[in-house]
């Protein structure tokens, strides 16, 4: 498997089996080879793509569809091969056709039940494993009466991470957002620096960064289940977020504030960050919701589940 998605793969590999990840020496899209910001376990293993033919291979997973000409080309053989999906569809949705629809032999797994819904699969046979999460433990502080956000490239993605809304939630709380590309943010929205500060911190520093904020803010319209969200339930955060793709199914009645009325949202930011007490009680919710429903060993045990299947 390619190294695509840290946050997605770190929780994959607390498996059992051992996980050939593609070096090549610019460690460039196709070869970034072990994380070097998330702890994997020694289980993974680099490999460079001219060793891979000689490697005692059982399965492939793709997450992109040119994985699939670099596996003919790589291994020059095809083992049995799972395409995992980490997003929802752009563009005109409803006949939006995956790229491993007409795959012979391939299984499309798809991180959330909204996406398989949305995603146009054709007679490819596709599943859901939902996402997991290694959990950082209970972190939350919310010392700081600040609102968290956590988003890539904001400005580029524009609408989709609903980044025309942080205006709106800087009104009800002076927000830090963190991500990549976020600098120039606050210029861009035309908001007082103070109220809409950002930073891109260490993967090792997020996760305590985060918990010290009284809520976390999210605002996506349209993207798959964000593991930041996931992420900020675990730590025992109120959240509050729009109510678009999964959301409605990861955020269960009283770990946070769902609605697709940003009047609702902005209240429920201003009640947290006013009621601290009342933060807390919703956060623990949060937490014992994400546990239950994304923690590690279901995680693990439906993946593993999938793996015996295709290999079969």
């Amino acid at each position: 498997m390619w190294h695509v998605h840290g946050s997605w793969t770190t929780a994959f590999v607390q498996g059992p089996h051992t996980y050939l990840v593609p070096v090549t020496p610019d460690r460039g899209p196709d070869g970034l080879g072990r994380a070097r910001t998330w702890d994997w376990p020694e289980s993974v293993v680099e490999v460079p793509p001219e060793r891979l033919r000689d490697e005692d291979i059982d399965l492939v997973i793709l997450q992109r569809p040119h994985e699939l000409d670099l596996v003919d080309r790589w291994l020059g053989r095809r083992p049995p091969l799972v395409y995992l999906e980490h997003n929802a569809p752009d563009g005109d949705v409803p006949r939006t056709r995956h790229p491993a629809a007409d795959v012979p032999g391939v299984t499309l797994v798809h991180v959330t039940h909204f996406n398989r819904l949305m995603w146009d699969a054709g007679p490819t046979h596709s599943t859901v494993v939902e996402h997991g999460i290694v959990d950082p433990g209970h972190r939350w502080t919310g010392e700081l009466e600040r609102a968290a956000v956590v988003v890539n490239e904001p400005i580029r993605r524009g609408r989709t991470t609903g980044t025309d809304l942080l205006p709106v939630f800087s009104r009800a709380a002076p927000l830090d957002v963190f991500g990549m590309r976020t600098e120039g943010l606050a210029e861009h929205l035309g908001v007082d620096p103070g109220r809409c500060r950002t930073r891109d911190v260490p993967q090792s520093e997020l996760h305590t960064e985060l918990a010290r904020r009284r809520v976390y803010v999210h605002p996506v319209r349209w993207t798959s289940l964000g593991l930041s969200l996931l992420e900020a339930m675990h730590l025992g955060m109120p959240v509050v977020a729009l109510a678009t793709t999964e959301v409605t199914e990861a955020v269960p009645p009283g770990a946070g504030a769902v609605s697709n009325r940003i009047d609702v949202l902005t209240d429920a930011v201003r009640d947290f960050l006013a009621d601290p007490p009342h933060a807390r009680a919703v956060g623990e919710a949060a937490r014992a919701a994400a546990l239950a429903h994304y923690g590690l060993p279901r995680f693990l045990d439906d993946w593993e589940r999938l793996l015996k299947e295709v290999t079969r």
